[in-house]
């Protein structure tokens, strides 16, 4: 099943310019496969690094977090109106390769563990053939009126 922004964003809270996703390619019940069209005016490549331009390692791991978290939302009762999915934790990051102007992002996010408020997963972020980051991470769901959350708990 494909998803276009206006579906994306149906789920995520993530408005431009902080979506780090434009496209799903595929949603099922084993993994996510999700896109990010890096273009040469993202605002966030005017200052990483000026004259030399590169999509900061940080907002990749953001971008398959994205994905993480439609996958999540569509794997459960998720209700985007109640409830936001938020980053929890990361482990493991690399970054191998430089992402840049123009390039494709492809993103593959794969379930490590399902639970009903939090998600383990891990994603690799590819230009072409070329792996340029990957990582663990987990997901929680929270009730949108809540502020602080504890980690852990499930």
């Amino acid at each position: 099943m494909e998803l276009d922004t206006r579906a994306i964003e149906a789920l995520l809270p993530h408005r431009a310019p902080f979506l780090m996703i434009d496209h799903v390619e595929v949603v099922d019940g084993d993994r996510i496969v999700a896109r990010k069209t890096v273009a040469a005016d993202e605002i966030f490549l005017k200052g990483h690094f000026p004259g030399h331009p590169i999509m900061p390692g940080v907002l990749i791991i953001e971008a398959m977090a994205q994905a993480g978290a439609v996958f999540a939302a569509r794997q459960c009762s998720f209700d985007p109106a109640h409830q936001i999915m938020v980053f929890m934790a990361i482990d493991k990051a690399k970054f191998r390769k430089p992402v840049l102007p123009g390039d494709i992002l492809r993103l593959e996010v794969v379930p490590l563990r399902r639970g009903t408020t939090m998600w383990k997963m891990r994603g690799e972020a590819k230009v072409g053939d070329a792996l340029v980051a990957e990582a663990e991470f987990l997901a929680g769901i929270r009730p949108r009126n809540q502020v602080a959350f504890t980690p852990g708990a499930e």
